[in-house]
């Protein structure tokens, strides 16, 4: 793989070694531990400015779902190539200094995986369903019991993640990063993701369909697809501050 790539991975996306992480970076099963996530909860609240548990999860939600579909879909799309994403393979590190998040995605092996074209869907869905089924929605499924936030609000939070990934991230790049096949693959696994059926999610519904609906115009001309739910960032914002999609600023910026 081109240097060009191993650099995006590391600088844009975050993605390293989990021989380089710090000693804070746990396990997912420590994160998935009530007790141990509610201290950590605790911990950072105060370091976002958050008020509350809810916020802080929702905002740290956030993070980790940038973090952890960052890398695995650029890999799974720009690179045709797929990462180890068992629960045992992956760290959780949730660092902020105060001011922004310096949290990476910590992996035991980087080994990437191969396939043949002929067996790249099925190459594919494995391995969608281990980073969805596998690992985030047993993150999702912590933070709701812990921090009381509802899972809608969780799944968004995820999907616009992907979104951006996908509909500004890999467009943006540049031809020696990507070229004209890789372009097709992006296309085609965001289509594959935005059409797959639910067990892939490992719930009952597909929150990448789900929160998929039409941008709106805004009086500046800029086009958003307005969030349904609210992620509670204005909440831990000082000064108070919303994101460029919050439906709480909806009916300040249309057109």
């Amino acid at each position: 793989m081109a240097a060009e790539h191993h650099r995006y991975l590391h600088e844009a996306l975050c993605l390293e070694s989990a021989d380089a992480a710090e000693a804070a970076a746990l396990s997912m099963t420590a994160f998935c531990d009530p007790r141990r996530c509610a201290e950590l909860l605790d911990r950072l609240g105060p370091i976002l400015g958050s008020p509350d548990r809810r916020t802080t999860a929702s905002l740290l939600s956030k993070r980790l779902g940038f973090l952890l579909t960052g890398a695995p879909l650029y890999l799974l799309s720009v690179c045709d190539r797929g990462l180890d994403l068992a629960p045992g393979n992956c760290l959780i590190d949730i660092r902020h200094d105060g001011q922004a998040w310096r949290s990476t995605l910590p992996l035991r092996s980087l080994q990437l995986q191969h396939w043949a074209p002929a067996a790249r869907e099925h190459a594919r869905h494995d391995l969608l369903k281990q980073l969805f089924t596998g690992l985030i929605t047993p993150l999702w499924q912590t933070l709701r019991e812990v921090g009381g936030v509802p899972p809608r609000m969780l799944w968004e939070n995820l999907a616009v993640r992907v979104y951006s990934l996908y509909e500004r991230r890999l467009i943006e790049l540049e031809g020696g990063l990507v070229d004209a096949a890789a372009r097709r693959r992006c296309e085609a696994d965001y289509r594959f993701l935005l059409e797959a059926e639910p067990e892939l999610f490992g719930i009952d519904f597909n929150p990448l369909a789900r929160f998929h609906h039409a941008k709106t115009r805004r009086a500046d001309g800029v086009e958003v697809r307005y969030r349904r739910s609210c992620c509670l960032y204005y909440r831990a914002a000082c000064p108070v501050a919303y994101c460029q999609s919050c439906p709480l600023t909806r009916s300040r910026t249309e057109g």
